[in-house]
């Protein structure tokens, strides 16, 4: 789905690559690491994204059953998408997602709801955005329902500007770099 996006002319970053360990506002010790593809990494994500609220679901994901989620988060690895995730121990507290999407890559990222407004998010996007420039990627795009001025406030602050607002949903977009 190859649109033409405009993308701001400023790069955004440097970001942090993973693996970093950081405590959240709840004193929870996360860490942040990319997903190795193994087996037991996938059960967990499809476990963080079975127990997801329904009324967090946005634009049709994460999807509402087990199967649906296997395979969902199937096509992800096989799209050879960039995956960080946010673990508390042996548990998943959030995954980030760069999907390929012909020369750009789709953003989205998903943090339980028991997570939330702990920091997780933030420093998930930053490592995830870290991740994909050390792996090549410049250019990034999302979408955001236009209601949701939390996500949009984070999204600004990390360097994404609104690249259509045509629709019920805003895409923003942005050019990345990782640290020097």
């Amino acid at each position: 789905m190859n649109r033409d996006r405009d993308y701001p002319d400023a790069v955004a970053g440097p970001f942090e690559t993973p693996p970093s360990t950081f405590e959240d506002r709840e004193g929870r010790e996360i860490e942040l690491r990319p997903y190795d593809g193994g087996d037991a990494e996938f059960e967990a994500l499809v476990e963080m994204y079975v127990a997801f609220d329904p009324a967090d679901r946005a634009q049709g994901i994460p999807p509402g059953d087990e199967e649906r989620v296997r395979t969902w988060l199937d096509g992800l690895v096989e799209k050879g998408s960039l995956n960080v995730i946010a673990w508390d121990g042996d548990a998943v507290a959030g995954h980030a997602t760069l999907v390929p999407d012909d020369d750009t890559y789709e953003l989205a990222i998903f943090v339980l709801q028991a997570y939330q407004e702990s920091g997780i998010g933030t420093r998930l996007m930053r490592g995830l955005l870290g991740y994909g420039a050390e792996n090549g990627v410049d250019r990034v795009w999302l979408s955001v329902e236009r209601w949701n001025k939390a996500a949009i406030g984070l999204y600004e602050k990390l360097g994404f500007e609104i690249s259509n607002s045509e629709s019920f949903e805003m895409e923003m977009s942005a050019r990345i770099a990782t640290e020097e």
